[in-house]
């Protein structure tokens, strides 16, 4: 089976969220699958610099008008196709916004463009190779299957993946004339208030929709999740599955991590100390018998950062530390700057993101507190509950689906992986939190969790053979 990736970022060549990680990874895991996946990304300058002796598949004389190539290469496993349009992608910046933090101005044209080439490649138009299915991801790339259909380019099926739904690609009206569409596609697909909205029309074109968890899949039906989409999702709820997502679990192995100072395993905790040591060291924060909390995390109202804010004084006085790697919100970076000002020695705080550090962060805290608001799946606390970790979450969306929280019927089977707390408040945070400091001081309990979350298989095996199978059954449909 021949599969096309549309995604407008994939690790390792670029990352600014989760989506990367997936992009990146489930195509390996899909090999065991007899699946042959090639992606296709934008040809940024992070892209270009690394692609090594790639081949000319495919040329476009006027795409959106410019000129553009199809290039092919091989990096890390990874099949890629990579638009090469310099034009539209060679630009100082991220893949999104400009060095000042704004929206490039003709996103909507970047973003079309990807998802015409692919729509392009779908119909058989790149010489030696044709999909017989195509996946694309969020809004950026969710454009393709409505190309396929109302380009009349032969059918190929299509799925749609929602990485979250709060993100939508939404543009004003006037760029839908440029977008090379027929007329009665904006009432039908696009439009969106007045507006157009990319992710829109792939939920409406898409033969199948999925999202990162099942959880996600049930919230995002209703007004509080939905993002204003929820009634058009209702409309394909007979097309939409859950399927969480895995993570890289020869990426993230503590027993193999050569990014720690120390590596151990679920019979060698004892061993992980010596990360606790470096990572205390590294934030500045006392290394006592409380427990020592992380957070890795855009720092925005969505991951619940206003509400770590809130409680922060409480951790301190219960005994705990806390270790902050993150960047976002001014107000909310400037809040807990001020925390880590006020509580010097307990709280530490660097501001962006550090892979690297992440690893440590990891491998030598207690405990890692995920309180977003929704969460379409995570993989921040995956990664935790295979480095022994324990997470403390908010029940929602993916975080509801791969934590077991400590209560009492799964602390006496001995299933319990970590905490999860609700409603998702201040209030409820700290409930979730006087918990935690209680089973911390039972050890033999708390180590209990640690080693049942690092049993949790996190890795794509389950995920990509329910991916498998979806592509089966919509090719064997014939649509």
């Amino acid at each position: 089976m021949k599969v096309l990736s549309i995604a407008s970022e994939v690790y390792p060549l670029v990352k600014t969220g989760g989506l990367a990680d997936v992009a990146g990874a489930l195509p390996l895991a899909l090999t065991a699958h007899d699946i042959e996946v090639k992606t296709l990304v934008p040809g940024y300058p992070a892209v270009m610099k690394v692609i090594a002796r790639p081949t000319k598949r495919m040329t476009f004389a006027d795409l959106f008008g410019v000129e553009a190539t199809i290039l092919e290469a091989h990096h890390q496993g990874l099949d890629m196709l990579v638009l090469d349009a310099p034009a539209l992608f060679d630009r100082p910046g991220g893949p999104y916004l400009d060095q000042t933090g704004m929206d490039y101005a003709d996103n909507w044209k970047r973003f079309a463009a990807l998802s015409r080439a692919g729509a392009e490649i779908a119909s058989g138009r790149m010489s030696g190779w044709r999909p017989d299915l195509v996946h694309a991801h969020d809004w950026q790339t969710a454009l393709t299957p409505l190309y396929m259909r109302y380009s009349q380019l032969p059918e190929v099926p299509s799925i749609l993946t929602i990485h979250n739904i709060a993100f939508q690609g939404q543009f004003p009206s006037d760029v839908f004339p440029h977008l090379g569409i027929p007329e009665h596609a904006y009432l039908e697909s696009v439009e969106y208030y007045g507006k157009v909205s990319y992710l829109k029309g792939g939920l409406q074109n898409a033969h199948v929709i999925t999202t990162v968890s099942p959880s996600y899949a049930e919230e995002i039906l209703t007004a509080d999740f939905g993002m204003g989409l929820e009634g058009v999702i209702a409309s394909r709820v007979d097309d939409l599955y859950g399927i969480a997502n895995g993570i890289d679990t020869q990426v993230w192995n503590p027993a193999s991590d050569e990014l720690l100072p120390a590596r151990y395993t679920a019979a060698t905790l004892k061993k992980r100390s010596p990360n606790r040591h470096t990572l205390t060291s590294r934030f500045g924060i006392e290394d006592d018998d409380g427990p020592v909390f992380s957070v890795i995390s855009r720092l925005t109202w969505q991951k619940g950062m206003d509400l770590l804010a809130q409680v922060i004084d409480e951790i301190v006085s219960a005994g705990g530390k806390l270790a902050i790697l993150g960047a976002g919100d001014p107000a909310l970076e400037g809040a807990l700057r001020a925390a880590a000002a006020r509580h010097k020695g307990r709280v530490g705080m660097v501001v962006g993101y550090d892979e690297k550090l992440s690893h440590l962060m990891q491998a030598g805290a207690d405990a890692i507190l995920v309180p977003s608001r929704f969460e379409p799946c995570g993989l921040t606390q995956l990664y935790a509950l295979r480095y022994g970790c324990v997470p403390i979450v908010a029940r929602t969306g993916g975080l509801n689906d791969t934590i077991i929280d400590a209560n009492e019927a799964a602390l006496a089977a001995g299933a319990a992986t970590g905490i999860q707390f609700a409603p998702v408040s201040a209030d409820g945070f700290r409930q979730g939190l006087r918990r935690a400091f209680r089973l911390y001081r039972d050890a033999k309990l708390w180590t209990q969790i640690q080693k049942q979350g690092m049993k949790s298989d996190v890795s794509w095996g389950k995920s990509a053979e329910r991916y498998a199978d979806l592509y089966q059954s919509l090719i064997s449909k014939g649509h």
